[in-house]
Parts: C-alpha cells; sequence; structure tokens
C-alpha cells in the first residue's frame, strides 16, 4: 500500500489532514509537518490503520 497524505481545505479555509498507508504511530510523525504549518489541531481521529499490530492491554478485574 502507498504512504498517502491528503489535505483538504474547505471553503472556510478549515483543514482536514488524512494519511493512508502508515502503520501506528508513523501517520503522525509523517503529517506533523503539515499540521505545524496549518496551525492549531483541533480535533483527532484515529483509523483502523493506527491500531494496526497493536495488542489488546490486559483487562484488570477485580472481585470482593
Amino acid at each position: 500500500m502507498s504512504k498517502t497524505i491528503e489535505i483538504v481545505v474547505d471553503p472556510r479555509g478549515g483543514a482536514t489532514v488524512r494519511t493512508s498507508g502508515f502503520a501506528r504511530s508513523a501517520c503522525r510523525e509523517a503529517s506533523r509537518f503539515v499540521e505545524e504549518a496549518l496551525g492549531l489541531r483541533t480535533a483527532e481521529t484515529l483509523t483502523a490503520e493506527f491500531h494496526q499490530g497493536l495488542q489488546a492491554a490486559p483487562r484488570l478485574e477485580q472481585s470482593n
């Protein structure tokens, strides 16, 4: 899969940055320069690719 960084600018000047082809936190590192150039991040939605290869944390339960 190729790695892409897509930047969409809406008519009001808002921007959305989408990455694909990056596993785990590599997407954040790859798009950092774009985010820094655009300014303050207002929201972040993590994709399935971000969680790819991560194992679920063990679930702890307590009984009384």
